[in-house]
């Protein structure tokens, strides 16, 4: 309506223009003319005019976008001019995403993805080798085991690996040999050895290699005569025991009490300058008469008891003296040093005889009950064992993985027992070269070892601070005695019954130990520097101490006993 006004509004105006100018009145005889045409306005509406009805209708390429991606043939069928302009079209795309894919084709792949693809094969490849292996038949048996490891060519066994590590190292190497293609060549050829080896036996084959080295004659007569000694130590030993569990007038508790009473009361008795550089080691006569020490410089001295005064000195070591020691059966002493030799001397100070053979400096030495035999330990992770009367060398025995140092024999003379810096403890069964016990516990390198004259203890201690008692019965350590706050240097039984221990450690001092629960007895302390040996009497009343401070100390019960009775008279 408003419209149609407008339309009637407007001819009135036009025609009162048209009096007063002629040329606009044909103008409006030209604009009248449109509203003759009635459904020309509705439709040009200037609302409408933006969405032009027809235009839509003319653009033709808006018709084969949807067809695009559907490129199905039934309404291909129907349009063929549209269905050829279609694959015209989609050719060009193809085309188009041809030249796009060689584009990206032509791109440089980065470092980390080759790293990560690389990562991926990898990673691909060991599960392919893990599912291959878990699908192989590995034997179970650990001699099983090591024979295929052998026909395979490989280490039986390696340091440290237990059984089911073997097991699982013979199974990838055989998904490894699998995955190559070598496994049933490789086991096909050692079968066909072993069949042939088998069906044609040689005389070569009938000789039967020993593992162990043949010994020479002079070690078989002493292993002999080492065996004789034993036997009849140890029946003796026994007997005792006996008697002393059947005999009802023997009291056990009692004597072990006066022992540690003994050892408890214990004094400094006399200390004496032993010598310029620092002292390496000491050692007590069979009788006691006789003190021996060793230093830095390679002298041994001799000293009286128990005035402690010099008697003679013993040079001829060209290094530094590591141990001394006497033998049990006479005054004759052994001197070790770094010079890679022992050697022999006699109480006046004249050489006897030099033991060479050692490929490395010399630690501590021993010698064997009988007196016969001498027993060196060495850094060239050897221990030998030498004849004292001709200096032939019986035995090389091998069997520690680091440097050996400490060496003691059993009482009875049938076993010896070594430690080193392996920190493993060995006992070795002189009449038969055998190693017999190997004890593992200590966690750092074993420095001091001692047989019990009770014939079934062993006492060892290390650079871990503690004293470890094994029972060679159990084949297990028995106890673990926190000793000391530094190194133990030296453990040292009393030798006649064993009814304590004594300990020798880096931290100045020396104590005593109780055998029967292994509580502290007593502290000797009174050494500046650290106690590199120690020594205790035959009858278990002193004890003697050497130190870095160059000083010789004498630990005696009998001068404590002398002042009860002095005090009591």
């Amino acid at each position: 309506m408003d419209v149609d006004e407008e339309n009637s509004v407007e001819p009135t105006e036009t025609s009162s223009v048209i009096t007063d100018n002629q040329n606009v009145a044909s103008a409006l005889g030209a604009i009248s003319l449109q509203p003759v045409q009635p459904l020309a306005p509705p439709v040009i509406i200037p609302p409408i005019a933006p969405a032009i009805a027809p235009r839509p209708v003319v653009a033709p390429p808006l018709a084969p976008l949807p067809v695009r991606p559907s490129v199905l043939k039934p309404p291909s069928v129907t349009q063929n001019g549209d269905m050829r302009a279609s694959d015209s079209d989609s050719d060009h795309d193809e085309s188009g995403s041809g030249a796009m894919a060689g584009s990206t084709q032509e791109y440089e792949i980065s470092e980390e993805s080759k790293l990560v693809r690389e990562r991926q094969e990898k990673a691909m490849q060991e599960l392919l080798l893990k599912r291959r292996a878990a699908a192989l038949a590995v034997p179970t048996n650990d001699m099983a085991v090591r024979a295929r490891l052998r026909r395979l060519g490989e280490p039986i066994t390696f340091f440290g690996e237990r059984e089911m590590e073997r097991r699982d190292r013979l199974r990838a190497l055989m998904a490894r040999l699998d995955a190559e293609g070598q496994l049933e060549r490789l086991m096909k050829a050692h079968e066909d050895e072993e069949a042939s080896a088998s069906a044609a036996p040689t005389e070569e084959e009938e000789i039967i290699y020993p593992f162990y080295t043949e010994g020479s004659k002079s070690l078989l007569q002493a292993r002999i005569e080492i065996a004789k000694y034993s036997i009849l130590k140890s029946a003796l030993r026994l007997d005792r025991a006996r008697r002393k569990r059947d005999d009802p007038d023997e009291d056990l508790d009692a004597e072990i009490d006066l022992a540690l009473n003994q050892a408890g009361s214990l004094v400094l008795d006399c200390s004496e300058i032993g010598d310029d550089r620092p002292l390496s080691g000491c050692s007590l006569s069979h009788d006691g008469e006789m003190l021996a020490t060793c230093a830095l410089n390679g002298v041994a001295k001799l000293w009286s008891m128990p005035q402690v005064q010099k008697v003679s000195t013993l040079k001829g070591h060209t290094e530094r003296a590591t141990d001394v020691v006497f033998s049990p059966t006479s005054n004759h002493l052994a001197t070790a040093s770094a010079d890679r030799t022992a050697r022999l001397w006699n109480a006046e100070g004249s050489l006897l005889r030099t033991f060479e053979g050692h490929l490395d400096r010399l630690a501590r030495i021993a010698f064997h009950p009988c007196g016969k035999y001498l027993g060196t330990t060495s850094f060239d992770k050897t221990w030998r064992l030498w004849d004292v009367e001709t200096g032939e060398e019986l035995l090389l025995q091998e069997g520690h993985s680091r440097s050996v140092y400490g060496l003691s024999f059993h009482h009875d003379g049938s076993l010896a027992a070594s430690c080193g810096l392996d920190a493993l403890a060995r006992v070795w069964d002189l009449r038969t070269g055998r190693s017999i016990l190997a004890f593992e516990g200590h966690v750092k390198p074993v420095l001091g070892i001692s047989f019990s004259p009770n014939g079934y203890h062993l006492a060892t201690g290390g650079e871990d601070n503690t004293c470890r008692i094994w029972d060679l019965r159990k084949r297990k350590s028995l106890y673990t005695i926190p000793a000391h706050s530094n190194l133990i240097s030296q453990v040292k039984f009393e030798p006649q019954e064993g009814y304590f221990l004594v300990t020798a450690s880096y931290d100045m001092t020396a104590k005593v130990w109780s055998s029967r629960d292994f509580k502290p007895v007593r502290t000797l302390s009174g050494h500046e520097a650290k106690v590199t040996s120690l020594d205790v009497g035959a009858d278990g009343q002193l004890v003697a101490t050497v130190s870095h401070d160059r000083t010789i100390k004498l630990w005696s019960s009998k001068s404590s006993e002398k002042e009860k009775a002095m005090d009591i008279d």
